[in-house]
């Protein structure tokens, strides 16, 4: 009876799932293993995925052992010590051994359709930075990076997180000025040393970024120096605010 009341665009786009599953059944975005529909995780890797929740520094997000670990204040000692530019920053996993079964494919394999599995888990992390924002932006590759890479990875987390939430998404509204060397093996002081200045505002997107609350978006954030570094030209540019919302939030071992 259904059926008869369903457009038929929506029977055909039905069929054709039907079809699809039929011919190429859906994996598991991890491991391979099937799975009910396209984009999910089988119950043993959801298992096995760090979702970051409660408690966790109010300030950049970074996952707590305990409650205790952040005082009353809920905050890092980083953030205390050193409060960042950006307002807040939120993550939907742990970078851990399983976070990055499912981040690094997407960022050096080609796996792009894993940012439709990435961006429900980060829309569930930032849903009150989501709310709030006006505005999404993601953070910029240099022009040799993407030419390399064929793509932007927060570019497709930004637009897939943009339309769950129904939020703006102004994709190229920072560029990157100079290539960076990778932060991977530096130290915090290092990163933010590395990426100081790397940073600018397109001119013809700044008028846009005048009084609104933006929401940056990235894969990975490590020390937040990258995060830091563009929140501070979009403020300088004139935003009202700037948070932050990335797939995947490397935890401090100090606080574990």
């Amino acid at each position: 009876m259904l059926a008869r009341h369903l457009p038929a665009t929506d029977l055909a786009a039905r069929a054709g799932r039907a079809l699809l599953d039929l011919l190429l059944p859906p994996h598991c975005a991890a491991c391979g293993a099937p799975v009910d529909a396209p984009g999910l995780l089988c119950p043993d890797c959801f298992r096995e995925t760090g979702f970051i929740t409660e408690p966790f520094c109010v300030r950049c997000g970074v996952p707590f052992a305990n409650a205790a670990l952040g005082g009353a204040e809920h905050l890092c000692p980083g953030c205390r010590a050193a409060p960042p530019l950006f307002g807040r920053a939120r993550a939907a996993l742990r970078y851990d051994a399983q976070g990055r079964r499912l981040i690094l494919p997407f960022k050096h394999a080609d796996r792009t359709e894993l940012s439709a599995v990435l961006a429900p888990h980060m829309a569930r992390a930032g849903a009150v930075l989501l709310r709030e924002a006006d505005l999404l932006v993601r953070v910029p590759l240099h022009r040799r990076r993407l030419f390399q890479r064929r793509y932007n990875q927060a570019a497709l987390l930004a637009q897939a997180v943009g339309r769950i939430a129904g939020r703006t998404c102004l994709p190229d509204a920072l560029v990157r000025r100079r290539p960076t060397a990778s932060l991977g093996e530096k130290s915090a002081a290092e990163r933010a040393a590395e990426v100081a200045g790397a940073f600018a505002v397109r001119a013809s997107r700044a008028a846009r970024l005048v009084g609104r609350r933006v929401l940056l978006i990235d894969d990975v954030v490590t020390s937040g120096a990258t995060a830091n570094a563009c929140a501070a030209v979009l403020l300088a540019a004139g935003a009202a605010s700037v948070d932050v919302l990335a797939a995947a939030r490397v935890p401090d071992p100090r606080l574990n």
